[in-house]
């Protein structure tokens, strides 16, 4: 089992990015409130999701998964995650791309600080704290479904 944790937290820090800096220059993130309320809305969902389980965060991650790379969504394993963003990081980030990808998703990238918390069964089995990129395209609110490694 410490095997499986030491496994799943290292993966979560790859998926967090933090594996050095983040590329670009920092920009103000210039949403309107109704644009924020969606990046709210769509953690808001995410979390509710794994509140509910694991089969139904993982419907959440593929239908939210953004469009343009919808072949990239990943199996949690029946984990689930519980993400907190600090909202006073969001920001713009219009030259990131996917690790191991060098294109750049349609869109307005954004990023922001999170802690994540990934839940076996109901037990905590690792906390993560990094950044996550959510991206606003034609009006709706998308993300990058975490991969476990393993």
């Amino acid at each position: 089992m410490a095997d499986r944790v030491a496994l799943l937290l290292a993966s979560l820090a790859l998926l967090a990015g933090c594996a050095g800096p983040v590329a670009g220059t920092p920009k103000a993130a210039t949403l309107s409130d109704g644009d924020r309320a969606k990046f709210k809305e769509f953690y808001e969902r995410l979390n509710s999701a794994g509140d509910a389980g694991a089969t139904q965060q993982s419907k959440l991650l593929k239908d939210t998964q953004h469009p343009d790379f919808r072949q990239k969504v990943c199996d949690l394993r029946g984990a689930t995650i519980k993400v907190e963003p600090t909202w006073s990081t969001l920001r713009v980030d219009a030259d990131w791309a996917p690790p191991g990808d060098k294109t750049h998703p349609r869109g307005d990238v954004y990023v922001v600080a999170v802690t994540i918390t990934l839940r076996q069964e109901g037990a905590v089995i690792g906390n993560q704290i990094g950044s996550l990129h959510v991206v606003l395209l034609d009006d709706t609110v998308y993300g990058f479904a975490p991969c476990l490694g393993g």
